[in-house]
């Protein structure tokens, strides 16, 4: 299944993904693809307010992750910019967080496409201006049901 918005603003941003956060039940890894300056990490903070986190949300840089725990599910947020190989994204926890049952918002997941689930979303931010997004979101569908 995939999804296409607009956003013309941070706060739009921030608004489609806390709607995006209502279908979260935990053990999902997000992916998030795009540019420097996208709006991954305010994706990913109107993720963690869609959770119920009530604390401040940044990019994860230097430390890695950073964790938005306190909400209905806990999130992990990950930059894997400087994420070159296996033993790098081991020293991140990746996998343990992985079986946490939070959910995982990976930056610059295109470095560690080899470790994604198959279920992993998809979460696709394309600059159009200086303040308006195209937000695609592309979820695996279910074998099962076709969804």
């Amino acid at each position: 299944m995939v999804q296409e918005f607009i956003s013309n603003s941070t706060e739009q941003t921030e608004e489609i993904a806390k709607q995006f956060a209502r279908d979260l039940r935990g053990g999902q890894v997000i992916a998030f693809e795009g540019d420097l300056g996208a709006g991954k990490t305010c994706f990913t903070k109107g993720i963690a307010i869609g959770l119920g986190f009530l604390g401040e949300v940044s990019s994860p840089t230097f430390a890695l992750v950073n964790e938005y725990v306190g909400g209905k599910i806990d999130l992990y947020h990950f930059d894997m910019y400087r994420i070159s190989g296996w033993e790098d994204l081991y020293s991140t926890g990746f996998f343990e967080y992985l079986e946490s049952g939070g959910v995982l918002a990976v930056e610059w997941s295109e470095n560690i496409s080899a470790a994604l689930p198959d279920d992993t979303v998809f979460v696709r931010i394309e600059k159009i201006s200086d303040n308006e997004r195209k937000i695609i979101i592309k979820v695996a569908e279910d074998e099962n049901t076709g969804n």
